[in-house]
C-alpha cells in the first residue's frame, strides 16, 4: 500500500501533564532513557519513570535544546554528537541519499507486492496471498521493538546495516524459494529489512528536522512513490511476459542493487560518527563484563522472552483464521482449536510479562497514560486493519473483475500512493502555518477515508464503471495521506529525541498487528466465502476446474469476457468483496472516534531537544 501501508506504514510522547498538552507549555517531560520501565543509570533520583523534569526550557531560545542529551543512551548521544559535526551541506547530501534509497525501495516494494500474486499462483496457491502477509507483518512489526533498542544502544549506523542485511537476504531468499512456505519466510526477511530501513529514515528525519517542518520531510521521504508508481507496472509486465526474465531473476537483480544503493548513506554516518568520536563528543561504550555477561545483558535489554512470547502468540492466533479452510474439519480441527487457544493465552501472557516480570520492557507504560498516545495507537490499528481487509485482493479484482492489464491495474491500485504522497507534501506545508493536527485529521482525513471505502461497497461489483473505483481511491488517498502524517507527527510532537525510536516502534508494532489482523480477516473471508460462491455460481461444465479457478489468478482471467464462467467468477468476486468492504467500513468508525479524542497539539509552538538543522 504505497509508502505508508506496505510495509508504512508505515512509519512518537509524553507531556508534562498526562491529561493535556499545552502548546505554550515551557516545560518538557522527562522519561527514562530507553523507555524501558525502570530508572536509567544516567537519571537523577528526581527523574524517575514518568516524573516531570524540574528544569525548564525556554521557547525563545534553542541554546539548551541543541546539546547532547547526557541522560540518553550511548546510541542517542552518538547521533546527536555526530549531527553536530555535520555541515548543512553534509545533511543535504544525506537527504539526497535517503531519497535515492527510498526510490529503490519504493520500486522494489511495488514490484515484489505485485509479483506475490504470480509467485503464489505459480505454486497453485493464489488463495494464500493474504497469508504470506500475515507472518511478515507480525515479525516485521515486532522486530521494530528490538530495532529501536539497537538504534539507541549501538547507534543509528549499525542499525541501518542490520536493516540492509535483512532486506538483501530477503530478496535472495525470494529469488530461490521453491514453495509458498519458503516464499513466506523470504518475505518475512524482506519486510523486516524494509521496515527497518524505513523506520531508520523516519527517526533520521526526527533527529535532524525541526518539528514544524517534520510533516513536510515525511512527505519528502515518500515522494519517490510519485515516480515509481508509473514505472514498476511495466517492469512487472515484462518480467512475467513470455520470454521475460521471470520473477526469480527480478528478485536476484534487486538483491545485488540493494546494498550498493544504501552504501553511501551508511558510509556518511560512520564517517561523521568517527569524526565526532575523535573530537571527544561521544562517550566511550560501557563494558558489560565477560562475553557471557554481555550476552545476558543484551538478552535482558532486548527482552528476548517477551518478544518470543508475543511473536508466537500472534502467529498461532492469526494463522488459525488463514488455515482453517484447509483442514478437513475446518473450525473443529484440533490444530485450529489449539492455535486459537494457545495463541490467545500467549498474547495475554506477554502483557502480564511486560507489566510485572520483565526487567526491561518495550512497552512505555508511563507514556501510555497520555490519552493522545493511546488514541493515536488505536487510530493506527483501526486504519491499517481496515486497509488490509479491503486491499488484500484488490489487485486480483482489477485483473479479473475489471479486466485491467498489469500496468493499468498497478496504476489504479497505487492511486492511494500517488494521492497520499502528494497530499503529504501539501499537508506538511500547511502544518508549518497552521499546526493543529487534530483539525486536519478529524474534518478531512478520517471522513474522506470512510467515504471512499463505503462507496466501494456499491462500486466493486461486476459491470460497474472502473471510473468509480478511481474516484473512491482518490478519496482514500487524500484522506489517508493526512492521517498517516498526523499519526507519526503527533507522536513525535510531545516526545524527546531519545524516546522517538521506542514510541514509533510501539506504533509500528500496533500497525503490524492491525495489518496482520486485517490480512487475517481478509484471508478468512476469502477462503470462507469465495470458494462457496464459485461452487454456487459456476456453470456445471466448469465445476470440474473449480480447484484451479480458485487457486490461480491466471486461470481466472483466462476465460473470455462475457462467457458464463467468467461472469460467474466476477460475480463471486463481487459477493466476496462486499463482505470485506462492509467489515472495513465498520472498523473505520473506530478510527474517527480515536481522532476525536486526540489532544489539540500545535506543532508550530513546540520545541524539542533535537539537533534540528532543517
Amino acid at each position: 500500500m504505497g509508502f505508508t501501508f506496505r510495509g508504512l506504514a508505515t512509519n512518537a510522547m509524553l507531556s508534562r501533564n498526562t491529561d493535556a498538552v499545552d502548546a505554550n507549555n515551557k516545560e518538557v517531560a522527562d522519561v527514562p532513557a530507553a523507555v524501558q520501565g525502570h530508572t536509567s543509570q544516567h537519571d537523577t533520583p528526581d527523574e524517575k519513570l514518568g516524573s516531570p523534569r524540574t528544569g525548564t526550557l525556554s521557547m525563545d531560545s534553542d541554546e539548551e535544546l541543541n546539546k547532547v542529551d547526557t541522560n540518553a543512551e550511548v546510541g542517542v548521544q552518538a547521533v546527536q554528537a555526530a549531527t553536530m559535526v555535520w555541515s548543512k551541506r553534509d545533511l543535504i547530501l544525506a537527504y539526497v541519499f535517503m531519497w535515492l534509497i527510498n526510490f529503490f525501495m519504493a520500486y522494489a516494494s511495488g514490484t515484489s507486492s505485485t509479483l506475490s500474486y504470480y509467485v503464489t499462483s505459480s505454486f497453485q496457491e493464489h488463495s494464500l496471498t493474504a497469508l504470506t502477509g500475515v507472518i511478515s507483518s507480525i515479525v516485521a512489526g515486532i522486530w521494530k521493538l528490538p530495532f529501536a533498542k539497537i538504534m539507541n544502544i549501538w547507534g543509528r549506523p549499525v542499525a541501518l546495516c542490520i536493516g540492509v542485511t535483512c532486506y538483501t537476504l530477503g530478496l535472495i531468499l525470494m529469488a530461490s524459494c521453491n514453495n509458498v512456505q519458503a516464499y513466506c519466510a523470504a518475505t518475512t526477511f524482506f519486510y523486516t529489512g524494509y521496515n527497518s530501513i524505513d523506520f531508520f529514515m523516519t527517526v533520521f528525519i526526527a533527529d535532524t528536522s525541526k518539528l514544524k517542518n517534520r510533516g513536510f520531510f515525511i512527505g519528502y521521504a515518500a515522494s519517490p512513490w510519485l515516480i515509481t508508481t508509473w514505472v514498476y507496472g511495466y517492469g512487472v509486465d515484462s518480467v512475467i511476459a513470455d520470454g521475460g526474465i521471470g520473477w526469480r531473476w527480478c528478485f536476484g537483480i534487486m538483491a545485488i542493487i540493494a546494498p550498493l544503493i544504501c552504501a553511501p548513506l551508511i558510509v556518511m554516518f560512520f564517517m561523521n560518527e568517527s569524526k565526532a568520536r575523535k573530537q571527544g563528543l561521544i562517550p566511550a561504550r560501557p563494558s558489560h563484563g565477560s562475553a557471557v555477561q554481555t550476552v545476558m545483558y543484551y538478552l535482558r535489554e532486548f527482552d528476548a522472552p517477551g518478544l518470543l512470547i508475543l511473536a508466537t502468540g500472534l502467529s498461532l492466533f492469526l494463522l488459525a483464521f488463514n488455515l482453517y479452510s484447509r483442514q478437513a474439519e475446518q473450525w473443529k480441527s484440533p490444530m485450529i482449536i489449539c492455535f486459537i487457544i494457545f495463541g490467545a493465552l500467549l498474547i495475554i501472557a506477554f502483557g502480564l510479562w511486560e507489566k510485572y516480570f520483565a526487567q526491561v520492557t518495550f512497552i512505555p507504560w508511563p507514556l501510555l497514560k497520555n490519552r493522545t498516545v493511546i488514541f493515536t495507537y488505536t487510530m493506527a490499528a483501526s486504519l491499517y486493519t481496515g486497509w488490509y481487509i479491503w486491499d488484500s485482493y484488490f489487485y486480483s479484482l482489477l485483473i479479473v473483475n475489471f479486466n485491467q492489464s498489469v500496468p493499468h491495474a498497478t496504476y489504479i491500485s497505487n492511486i492511494y500512493t500517488m494521492g497520499s504522497c502528494f497530499i503529504c507534501l501539501v499537508y506538511g506545508v500547511a502544518l508549518r502555518y497552521y499546526g493543529k493536527l487534530k483539525m486536519y485529521s478529524l474534518f478531512w482525513g478520517a471522513p474522506l477515508t470512510i467515504l471512499g471505502v463505503g462507496l466501494m461497497i456499491k462500486f466493486r461489483q461486476p459491470n460497474e464503471n472502473i471510473g468509480y473505483i478511481v474516484m473512491c481511491m482518490l478519496f482514500i488517498a487524500f484522506g489517508g495521506g493526512v492521517l498517516v502524517t498526523s499519526e507519526q507527527t503527533t507522536l513525535m510532537a510531545v516526545s524527546k529525541q531519545r524516546d522517538f525510536p521506542a514510541l514509533l516502534a510501539v506504533e509500528s508494532m500496533v500497525i503490524a498487528i492491525g495489518s496482520a489482523i486485517g490480512s487475517t480477516i481478509a484471508g478468512a473471508i476469502w477462503t470462507g466465502v469465495f470458494p462457496a460462491r464459485l461452487l454456487a455460481n459456476l456453470p456445471a461444465d466448469a465445476l470440474e476446474n473449480i480447484a484451479s479457478i480458485y487457486g490461480d489468478i491466471d486461470v481466472q482471467s483466462s476465460y473470455p469476457i462475457g462467457s458464463p464462467t467468467r461472469d460467474a467468477i466476477n460475480l463471486s468476486y463481487g459477493q466476496t468483496q462486499r463482505y470485506m468492504l462492509i467489515a472495513a467500513t465498520c472498523i473505520y468508525t473506530l478510527m474517527l472516534v480515536s481522532v476525536a479524542l486526540w489532544q489539540n497539539v500545535d506543532v508550530r509552538t513546540m520545541k524539542q531537544r533535537t539537533i534540528g538543522l532543517l
